[in-house]
């Protein structure tokens, strides 16, 4: 079936050609059609399964065939997403799809200026993508109106319950006209999106295109067993030895993004870091950069699970294990999109067995351990400037930098695990100069001990 055969007008036809796509994929077959038809929808998919198509084009089509409200400077959609970059993406996918039509769409989110978005939005828009925190902000403050939405849509609904978003969910509708059409977009199908569902939807469609929690088949998965102050030389030894160019590298901790992306540069591998203390301009630089290729490894928390698009992503590495389960599978689905395949790498500490057996569990399969190879233990990395204690006799003035590097040498929380510490290896045996050879094992029971013969370390873990 082609896209000709759901219903589309010429206009979206064309535009969805311009992307080079003519086979719906099995989401869109099913969402277009029960969104043209005006059903409430529930609608369950893996991301990368191009569930964005599925609700925008569509709803294009909706609002260019209603010509009450042509005239009218309110959105007459209204997108929530629980990221700015996943705000950008649909955004974005919305102006290429309609480029044909005379709709409007505009995104508005936190971490910018509020005043240009008050003005785009004096301008008018047909199609509003926001984050729930800067709607409300611009709605206390009367810069935006929602009583002209016909369509609203929670797209990555699961994650908008992760990150505490449905009291702000729940304000935002009583803003909008209770005559709606309700579309609910999740990668994962967990009993409190079914509970949520039953609050908003009526009479919903639906739609599951796969299993529950089920990562994308085409991502081969493996788990390498190492010690936490090995993780950061084994990850270079990956990227060098396997010659990646573009892999994605999630960490737990803001904090533990910056050490490791400094650690990498210091290996010569180009870096960069994305998290929730970076400025949009700062994040969206960091991924036109990892996208052009000009930066080789992008490490990422979990603010960049949802929303990132990259085509074609060979490799995606969990440094540390997310502590929610199911959001590995939406770190994963940031590879293996639009029929790539790709790898999901997750490097596991003791520590985190638990967290593995949660996500195993979750999958309802058991992730491959492989060996683990060889690997050089690196020369000692100096902290990041932030973390650095002022020398003897330095100036006080502004020490709140003494504090997170003193936490620092204290070793490392459950919240900055997996940093790889700022120096080498802290086994017995351990060469300064970055001559030692590690290998961790994935034996059972094995010790954590290490010991050293002919400048070479070997340690055992379980």
């Amino acid at each position: 079936m082609s896209f000709s055969d759901l219903g589309l007008m010429p206009e979206l036809l064309r535009a969805v050609a311009d992307k080079g796509y003519d086979t719906p994929s099995p989401i869109q077959l099913q969402a277009i059609p029960a969104v043209l038809s005006g059903r409430d929808v529930l609608a369950g998919a893996q991301t990368g399964t191009g569930k964005t198509a599925g609700f925008v084009l569509p709803i294009l089509q909706l609002l260019h065939a209603d010509t009450t409200h042509t005239n009218s400077r309110a959105p007459r959609a209204l997108v929530l997403t629980p990221t700015r970059e996943l705000a950008a993406q649909v955004a974005e996918s919305s102006r290429n799809y309609g480029k044909y039509l005379q709709l409007r769409t505009y995104q508005i989110f936190g971490g910018v200026s509020i005043n240009p978005q008050m003005t785009a939005l004096r301008n008018g828009c047909d199609i509003l993508v926001a984050t729930p925190g800067r709607l409300l902000d611009l709605a206390q403050q009367r810069a935006v109106d929602l009583s002209k939405v016909q369509v609203l849509v929670l797209d990555e609904a699961d994650r908008m319950l992760d990150m505490g978003f449905i009291p702000d969910i729940r304000r935002i509708i009583k803003l909008l006209p209770q005559k709606r059409q309700n579309l609910l977009f999740s990668a994962t199908y967990s009993d409190d999106i079914r509970g949520l569902a039953e609050r908003l939807l009526h009479n919903p469609l639906s739609i599951q295109v796969a299993a529950r929690n089920s990562p994308i088949e085409l991502v081969e998965q493996r788990a390498y067993r190492v010690q936490k102050e090995h993780k950061r030389h084994l990850l270079v030894h990956l990227i060098q030895e396997g010659k990646w160019h573009q892999v994605l590298i999630f960490t737990r901790t803001k904090h533990g993004a910056n050490r490791l992306t400094q650690q990498l540069e210091s290996a010569g591998i180009q870096a960069a870091a994305i998290h929730g203390n970076k400025s949009q301009g700062a994040r969206v630089k960091a991924l036109d950069m990892f996208k052009r290729g000009q930066v080789t490894a992008l490490v990422a928390t979990e603010v960049a699970a949802r929303g990132l698009d990259i085509k074609e992503l060979p490799q995606v590495v969990n440094y540390e294990l997310p502590n929610v389960p199911e959001d590995y599978v939406h770190r994963i689905g940031r590879t293996g999109r639009a029929g790539s395949a790709g790898e999901a790498i997750s490097l596991v500490s003791s520590d985190e067995s638990g967290l593995l057996r949660d996500i195993e569990r979750v999958l309802r399969r058991a992730i491959p351990t492989v060996n683990t190879p060889i690997f050089k233990i690196l020369d000692s990395v100096p902290a990041p400037a932030q973390f650095q204690r002022p020398s003897h006799g330095a100036s006080r003035q502004g020490s709140r930098g003494e504090r997170p590097d003193s936490r620092r040498a204290t070793g490392s929380g459950t919240g900055h695990a997996g940093s790889g510490g700022s120096g080498g290896s802290r086994h017995s045996g351990g060469s300064r100069h970055g001559s030692a050879v590690s290998r961790s094992g994935s034996g059972a029971g094995s010790s954590g001990n290490s010991g050293s013969r002919g400048g070479q370390t070997r340690g055992r873990f379980n």
